[in-house]
């Protein structure tokens, strides 16, 4: 056993024992002897042993219908179990040097010192530090809430377990809680067994606020402040909110027809009513803890001279907060009668009686008090506000051009969609300008356009702070900007938002430059827009379009060209980054991805999705979530501070290469060999996927269209339920070694030495090539698709053993992730329990499609392995 990670196997060992346990008692030892056989011949065969392999195949094709459902259960728990011992190791207290680094920021001041730069630099740097993570509910997160609960409670467990001076009983203690709560998972769905609404996924992302973020934010800003006091001499500022939280649950209705304009009201309401709960429980606490009777003159004035005064002060709060939830309940409910009582409208009701309270506890030498719950209370306040999240609202482009078509029909115009881009620019500025109304009080507008009206009356009703941005999906003109500025100015919308189109394919992410441009010369823009642009860069579909180098390129290109635009225009940008989970929708270690983005790219902050199980793995524990927005701070500000290198133009001409024989590669198969589609359909679970309940939205854009309509999430997925992660990899190899074969074999090898963006490329490939399996993709080619299709995936498997030699050639290493051990261990620990759960797949999915009607069994059984292989690939989606 490797020493370095004998704590984390210690914890896998006890959990899986546990676990096995609970299966005994459940099912009866019979059924927990298949499932060791099966672990042992699966840990044997990772090894490379090919005889148990085929031992292996062989006992899961021979298994009764009625254990192919307990059997894939136990495996999916395995992992689950497996990546709570790993996420715990990450920050129990005998995680190993190799796996925690030294801290970031610790790293970050070092680095700065080394470099000399100034103390007055770092702290404007940190002045202007600014992350908003965007949390989504893209739907490969599996996980439901009352399961994310219980993998909290077992984590409390694991720290319990911990401590070494615990005592017998105390130790027997926390084990049977750690029995009961496997129990509980075992005995509880895993799975959902019908698709979320809206609504659930907006309760899914409260509940990560509230379980986790609630906690970590105070946390972070606390260690923060410690750093800065360290290295800089320099405390945060109180009113400090280097951290925010948006949410397109509950408004992101691209595609989705279940979001509608009255979805997302009942969200923004339900979104205050959880941020005035969590203050009223951090209010109850202060009302115990702080009644100490000296104080300043302001606070015995503001308690009207009560004796415990500050006890006094908070009790007004408590009182509000009461009256606040009972207010937006019956507004929730959609009750006749509201209460007419004060509720909370602005943070400065919390703050100014709260922060009061904290400069008087300071003066008459209580600060330590002042410092505990009531610091971090104030630190909420401003992280949070009065509406928890800000909710952004993402539509697709044409849903507005067709209501300003609709309306100019109406109003005997002509039809907007088939003017030229320069009528429709001219006609928006004009209208934008003008103070009359354009909407005519008698139109009767289609049900589609009217949701959109609605949409963007029900923004208007909210405070500015309400909201985020406005995000155009596949925005490809100034007209598009403008189209959604002039709805919302009709709808009666008095404040400036941030409309934000958002270019997702290669094409767009190449014409984003001009389309800035050309806002950037309208004069009416340029004023009304205060100097602020929001650009967002979409990840998954460009990638999907042309392959992850060439998408990857032309969002490096676009990014740099959007910078120099706004630069000179002398308007503030800020970008923000439609990444996913997996490396085919922009996924990568959040440090390195940062640092390998163009020069003063993160000028305007941090913008970026988090989603789906991404959320839960980065953010879903409270003490993760604070090592994740140190990465982030830490990042941003070496981004900033110490930029990375320009590229030469040299390595520019090899990416331009790079990228057009990438993207020529990925789209000759993709697009052009005819086997491609059945192919797909066969040797995947892409079919079966439609049925997994798993996010609001539908899985295609158009039901009947073929691989182009897919979205990119199931797209994905697809490719990582049976380890050849195509999407993740294919014509990045192929193109290196056709820059190779040219002669410049030592010029990647200085890319690769001194830029960051292509070292980056190159360590995403290694980690999507450790999580691909050859032996296992072959393997669904035999059990599932017709032997004419065999070439294809042949072909396929042969490209990807090519592409591992050439990349790791380039980076001068014996094997994969030779810089990235404690990731590699990861991989190899979680193996074990998905190679059978990729064979039972595979097996099911046989079956299944042999049967003429549907077997509840069986279709559990399946969901219940791509449920599994998810948890086991972390990166799905």
């Amino acid at each position: 056993m490797n020493e370095k990670y004998s704590a984390l196997k210690s914890n896998v060992s006890m959990l899986g024992h546990l676990l096995g346990n609970t299966i005994k008692d459940a099912h009866g030892s019979e059924l927990l002897e298949k499932v060791e056989t099966i672990r042992k011949l699966s840990k044997s065969a990772c090894a490379g042993n090919s005889d148990d392999r085929e031992k292996l195949i062989t006992e899961l094709q021979n298994l009764p219908d009625d254990q192919l459902l307990p059997v894939t259960h136990a495996f999916s728990q395995f992992l689950n179990l497996t990546n709570i011992a790993e996420q715990y190791h990450t920050i129990s207290r005998h995680c190993e040097e190799l796996v925690c680094n030294p801290d970031e920021m610790d790293s970050l001041f070092a680095k700065l010192k080394d470099e000399k730069i100034g103390e007055l630099d770092s702290l404007q740097a940190v002045r202007d530090l600014n992350i908003e993570l965007v949390l989504t509910a893209h739907p490969t997160e599996i996980a439901r809430r009352t399961m994310i609960h219980k993998l909290v409670q077992i984590n409390k467990c694991l720290s319990k377990l911990e401590l070494s001076e615990l005592s017998h009983s105390e130790r027997q203690k926390a084990e049977r809680r750690l029995e009961q709560l496997i129990a509980q998972a075992w005995h509880s769905d895993v799975i959902r067994k019908q698709r979320p609404s809206p609504l659930d996924e907006a309760k899914w992302g409260f509940a990560v606020v509230e379980n986790s973020l609630w906690q970590a934010v105070p946390e972070f800003l606390r260690q923060f402040d410690e750093k800065l006091h360290q290295h800089l001499g320099e405390s945060l500022p109180l009113d400090a909110a280097p951290v925010k939280f948006s949410s397109w649950m509950g408004g992101d209705r691209d595609g989705n027809p279940f979001v509608t304009a009255e979805i997302t009201r009942e969200v923004l309401l339900l979104s205050r009513w959880k941020a005035a709960d969590l203050y009223l429980n951090d209010v109850q606490e202060l009302v115990s803890e702080l009644s100490m009777v000296e104080c300043n003159s302001e606070v015995r004035e503001l308690a009207n001279g009560a004796h415990e005064p500050y006890r006094e002060i908070i009790k007004g709060l408590r009182t509000l907060l009461t009256q606040t939830r009972d207010v937006l309940d019956a507004q929730i409910k959609g009750s006749d009668s509201v209460p007419k009582v004060a509720i909370l409208e602005d943070i400065n009701q919390l703050w100014q009686p709260l922060h009061a309270c904290y400069r008087s506890l300071h003066e008459c030498g209580m600060s330590i008090i002042a410092d505990g719950l009531l610091l971090d209370t104030l630190r909420r306040i401003q992280c949070f506000g009065v509406h928890l999240v800000r909710l952004d609202i993402r539509q697709e482009s044409t849903r507005h051009s067709n209501v300003i078509s609709e309306l100019t029909r109406y109003l005997g115009l002509g039809d907007y969609d088939q003017w030229s881009e320069q009528d429709k620019v001219a006609f928006l500025v004009r209208e934008l300008a003008s103070n009359r109304p354009l909407l005519p009080r008698s139109w009767q507008p289609s049900e589609a356009v009217q949701e959109v009206l609605d949409t963007c009356r029900v923004m208007a009703e909210q405070p500015r702070q309400a909201l985020g941005a406005y995000v155009i999906s596949m925005a490809r003109t100034a007209s598009d900007v403008l189209a959604v500025h002039l709805l919302l100015k009709e709808s009666g919308c008095t404040f400036r938002l941030d409309v934000c189109p958002l270019f997702e394919t290669l094409d767009d992410l190449n014409n984003a430059e001009s389309v800035i441009t050309q806002l950037m010369s309208i004069d009416w823009y340029r004023g009304f827009i205060q100097n602020h642009q929001m650009v967002m860069i979409g990840y998954s579909d460009s990638a999907k379009d042309a392959g992850v180098t060439a998408a990857g390129w032309a969002q490096y290109r676009a990014m740099e060209a959007l910078v120099n635009v706004c630069d000179n225009a002398g308007v503030e940008l800020t970008l923000f980054h439609g990444r996913g989970g997996s490396i085919g929708r922009g996924g990568a270690p959040a440090h390195a991805a940062l640092l390998s983005q163009p020069p003063r790219s993160l000028k305007g902050g941090l913008r970026v999705t988090e989603q789906g199980e991404m959320i839960r793995f980065k953010l879903g524990l409270p003490d993760v979530a604070v090592n994740s927005l140190n990465l982030y701070a830490s990042a941003i500000l070496e981004a900033n501070l110490l930029p990375p290198p320009a590229p030469k133009q040299q390595w520019r001409d090899v990416m331009d290469v790079l990228s057009d024989v990438s993207c020529e590669a990925y789209r000759s198969v993709v697009r052009g060999h005819d086997s491609f589609v059945p192919y797909f359909r066969a040797a995947t679970p892409e079919m079966e996927l439609g049925k997994l309940p798993l996010g609001s939205r539908p899985s295609k854009r158009n039901p009947q269209g073929g691989v182009e309509s897919l979205r990119a999430i199931p797209w994905i997925f697809a490719w990582s339920q049976n380890r050849l992660l195509l999407p993740a990899w294919l014509g990045a190899g192929k193109a290196i070694q056709h820059v190779i074969d040219q002669g410049h074999s030592e010029l990647l090898e200085e890319m690769c030495r001194e830029w960051p963006f292509f070292s980056t490329r190159l360590g995403m490939l290694e980690m999507v090539y450790s999580k691909t399996n050859i032996q296992i993709a072959e393997y669904y080619d035999q059990r599932l698709t017709d032997k004419s299709l065999w070439p294809l995936g042949q072909e396929l498997r042969n490209q990807l053993q090519q592409d591992i030699k050439v990349v790791l050639n380039v980076e001068n290493s014996d094997h994969l992730m030779e810089q990235d051990p404690w990731g590699a261990e990861s991989i190899r620990l979680r193996n074990v329990y998905v190679e059978p759960l990729n064979m039972l797949q595979a097996e099911l999915l046989h079956r299944t499609r042999q049967l003429e009607s549907e077997s509840p069994i069986l279709e559990e059984a399946l969901m219940v392995t791509i449920a599994g292989i998810s948890a086991g690939m972390r990166n799905t989606g």
